[in-house]
């Protein structure tokens, strides 16, 4: 027996399809084991020597090869062809070793699409495991983690609210607040456009203002309105006619097959997918044989392929549309061991898989690799001139049109931050000495922009400029940093919260060198090095161990109000910009005379005036100079009537909330979103300060309804049990009935899972055992069912897309493997197994005692 092994199950069972019966194929499930979470897994004076851990849920099933492989006769390792792939390998073939179950022979293989044809010719070609990929691998975790324990401890202790910093997340994140910084350090300038609106034989076309009084005109070079009116008048008294018309022909040539960062960047921009979402519906594709494997910096095709995209192109266009020869790219990954196939379909006759998002990102796969083996685009770009006869008014017209579309019938490429060009407008025929029809005059006043926020598009693209991390990696980057919440999203757009720009901050202060670009762009190429048998991962780990843990020491010394007023003279000209009219930035503005500076809380930092207490002045950190935010002192709202304390509207870490009276002991309660400023008076703060409210007593249970708000918002409580409220109004108006109602519904909600499962869809009588087939929502996902036998529906197949057909031929697949009750006897029989183990000789003992 052959015993292969393989991350996924689903990679597992279409694989095993594939094979012969000699052949098992059993799923690690990803990673097996990993380095412990705590001191000392990763040993720099011993070699940085690693000690690693098993996952506690993968113990079963590394039992299950572990068996297997003492029945094989050989093992082979057929994990994912990239560094994470031969990771896994290697850790399955050590545990095995460690084990005594390995045998004796023990191969490598690896393709890069799971088809029939790909696995049976990489069965025939097996190696033994790389092991300058297995250092990289040791030598990236182990960087990892070393600056993750040894970095995160100084951040909890000198910095409150910090959670952690990464090697590459944090120079992504400084790539966010570096951008936010330029954002708000621009400043607009105005500028005003002139355009002429003309007509030829009946054709509109539209003519910028190009130059003027004999100047030539840029986009700033009127910024004020008097010459922007001037320069009106003097168009629309000119008469113009056509002075010269230029036309040049253009090529545009397709661009290459996928990647895994433009897969991330396109799929961002056409179909509004995170780099994580890419990735997870990219890996079902793959594991159902649809696409190439989709970790890859690679962007050439196999020959096999390129020529089965040149006969799918013939067959859908012309003979004009495919290339006299094939297109070859170039890949610009520095390190070709690591650089595979670009993502392509495994088949070009398939222009749809799947439903839903699956089918959205195949289609883009398959139009993306497709039109990288189509023709050029022919295009013409024409330049008309237009001249009032004295030459110093000009006015110059553009457009562009395809001659040809070629690979553009299929695909254009999206761009990020792109505008309007006025070059892809339609000219009419004009001719020197033309004189077309003036039919006004548009000015309009513009402002310059500052640069765009990153989206994930952009910033994964601006990465991958720098050399930062790895296509790989990226969208785990992305996603930690939102996990961290130091950064949010609003529109698709990253902007960097207050914890990810302190951050940002304290690394730039303390430890800046670790967060340049060029640095860790060149620590990749090391690591790129190891991978490419050009270095020794312990002499790489050992140059940045050497520098960086010293550092780390001399900061940990430092008192924390040292870290704090390092940080406030490093930020003053973010937190305290210069007002422009020779004032201090730093007074108060509410006493006048104290002055202001950043100070660490327990919850985070912030500002506060020097004359504190008796001056309560303070604002958030990530308000800069501003007043938006800012928080003078308590701000009385008047008297409660019953106890004859104060009530006071203030501003805390999470919010405004009101108080009554002072000290520890004093009532308070948060103010909620929904409830408008202009409405919000003592009326309101008192009946927020009297939650929670008697409702009444349940007319069935006998038992009190509350209603009160709670820290997920209004409720109502009964006997134990919550119901949600729509708003705060609610928790004052809702009546004894219809709480009652809401509490009924809310109990119903919550048994709906022990009620009976209905169909999601019915397919009538199976053909050959006539069960009803049915959809079903099942635990693991959607499957299909004839009452006798499930089948799971594949990840790429969308339940409501699911036909009769299919419906019948998965139930049969499934059928034809024999019946998976077989699986469940195996525990059945290691409970029988063990009664007679069971020691009652020591109990009857005891009792006769």
């Amino acid at each position: 027996m052959q015993l292969v092994i393989v991350e996924s199950p689903a990679k597992a069972k279409t694989i095993e399809k594939y094979l012969g019966r000699d052949f098992k194929v059993l799923a690690s499930y990803g990673h097996v084991r990993d380095l412990p979470p705590k001191d000392g897994s990763v040993d720099p004076d011993d070699g940085f020597s690693m000690e690693w851990q098993l996952y506690p849920d993968k113990a079963k099933r590394l039992k299950d090869i572990q068996d297997a492989a003492k029945q094989a006769d050989r093992l082979i390792l057929a994990t994912d062809p990239d560094r994470e792939g031969e990771a896994i390998s290697w850790h399955v073939q050590e545990l095995l070793r460690q084990k005594k179950a390995l045998p004796q022979k023990v191969d490598r293989v690896t393709f890069n699409a799971i088809t029939k044809q790909a696995v049976t010719d990489a069965m025939a070609h097996p190696r033994g495991l790389d092991d300058d990929l297995i250092d990289a691998y040791r030598a990236r975790r182990a960087l990892d983690y070393l600056v993750g324990f040894t970095l995160s401890p100084v951040l909890w202790r000198k910095l409150p609210g910090a959670k952690s910093a990464g090697r590459v997340q944090s120079v992504a994140l400084r790539l966010v607040v570096e951008r936010e910084r330029e954002i708000e350090a621009f400043v607009a300038q105005q500028y005003w456009s002139i355009t002429g609106q003309f007509e030829m034989d009946g054709t509109p076309f539209k003519a910028r203002l190009a130059r003027w009084r004999g100047d030539k005109i840029e986009r700033l070079t009127i910024t004020n309105e008097a010459d922007a009116r001037a320069a009106e008048a003097d168009v629309k008294a000119g008469h113009f006619t056509v002075d010269s018309v230029e036309t040049k022909p253009l090529t545009r040539n397709p661009p290459p097959p996928f990647t895994t960062s433009t897969l991330q960047q396109e799929a961002a921009r056409k179909l509004g997918f995170s780099a994580s979402h890419t990735m997870r519906v990219a890996q079902d594709l793959y594991e159902d044989g649809a696409i190439t494997y989709m970790r890859t910096d690679g962007v050439q095709m196999d020959g096999s392929a390129i020529s089965a995209a040149r006969r799918a192109i013939a067959d859908r266009y012309d003979g004009g549309y495919v290339p006299d020869q094939p297109r070859q790219y170039q890949t610009k990954a520095k390190n070709a061991q690591e650089a595979h196939e670009a993502i392509r379909p495994t088949d070009f006759g398939k222009d749809k898989v799947g439903g839903g998002d699956h089918a959205r990102l195949y289609d883009l796969i398959w139009k993306r690799a497709l039109a990288s083996q189509m023709a050029s685009a022919r295009l013409e770009r024409t330049s008309v001139d237009l001249s009032d006869g004295t030459g110093k008014t000009m006015l110059r017209a553009t457009g562009q049109v395809i001659k040809f579309p070629g690979f553009l019938a299929l695909y254009d490429e999206g761009r990020d931050d792109s505008s309007e060009d006025d070059d892809a407008r339609l000219l009419p025929a004009m001719a020197k000495g033309d004189a077309p029809a003036k039919t006004g005059v548009e000015v309009e006043a513009h402002e310059t922009q500052p640069p765009p926020r990153y989206s994930e598009a952009s910033l994964v693209k601006k990465m991958e400029e720098l050399g930062i991390g790895r296509p790989s990696t990226y969208a785990s980057i992305l996603q930690v940093l939102k996990d961290r919440a130091y950064v949010r999203v609003e529109k698709n757009r990253f902007l960097p919260e207050e914890s990810g720009r302190l951050l940002t901050a304290f690394l730039e202060r303390f430890f800046g060198r670790y967060v340049e670009y060029d640095f860790t762009a060149g620590l990749e190429e090391e690591l790129d090095d190891v991978s490419g048998g050009r270095a020794q991962w312990q002499a790489v780990l050992e140059r940045f161990w050497r520098d960086f843990k010293p550092r780390t020491g001399e900061v940990m010394e430092q008192k924390p109000s040292e870290i704090t007023a390092a940080l406030d003279e490093f930020l003053g000209p973010y937190l305290f910009p210069d007002k422009g009219d020779g004032s201090d930035p730093r007074v108060c503005p509410n006493c006048g005379t104290g002055r202001l500076a950043l100070r660490g809380g327990k919850f985070g930092p912030f500002i506060a005036c020097s004359n504190y207490p008796e001056c309560k002045f303070t604002r958030k950190f990530a308000q800069p100079g501003g007043s938006d935010g800012a928080d003078s002192g308590p701000e009385t709202l008047g008297t409660d009537p019953e106890s004859g304390l104060e009530v006071t509207k203030r501003s805390g870490r999470f919010g405004p909330y009101i108080q009554l009276g002072d000290g520890k002991e004093a009532k308070r309660s948060s103010i909620p979103k929904d409830i408008p400023a202009e409405d919000f008076d003592l009326d309101y703060a008192l009946r927020l300060l009297s939650l929670p409210r008697d409702v009444g007593m349940h007319p069935e249970s006998g038992k009190p309804i509350v209603a009160g708000l709670g820290r997920y918002g209004p409720y109502l409580l009964h006997d134990g049990k919550y119901a949600k409220l729509t708003g705060t109004a609610e928790i004052f108006d809702i009546g004894m009935n219809a709480a009652v109602a809401r509490i009924a519904d809310a109990a119903n909600g919550g048994g709906r899972g022990r009620a009976k499962a209905e169909p999601l869809k019915t397919f009538g009588p199976h053909p050959t055992s006539g069960g009803e087939m049915k959809l079903m929502a099942g635990r693991f996902g959607p499957y299909v069912t004839d009452g006798t036998t499930n089948a799971t529906l594949p990840k790429t197949v969308e339940p409501e897309a699911l036909t009769v057909e299919e419906a019948v031929a998965l139930i049969d697949a499934r059928a034809a493997k024999g019946p998976a009750k077989g699986k469940k006897k195996a525990p059945a029989k290691k409970a029988a197994a063990k009664k007679p183990a069971a020691k009652k000789a020591p109990a009857k003992k005891k009792t006769a005692e």
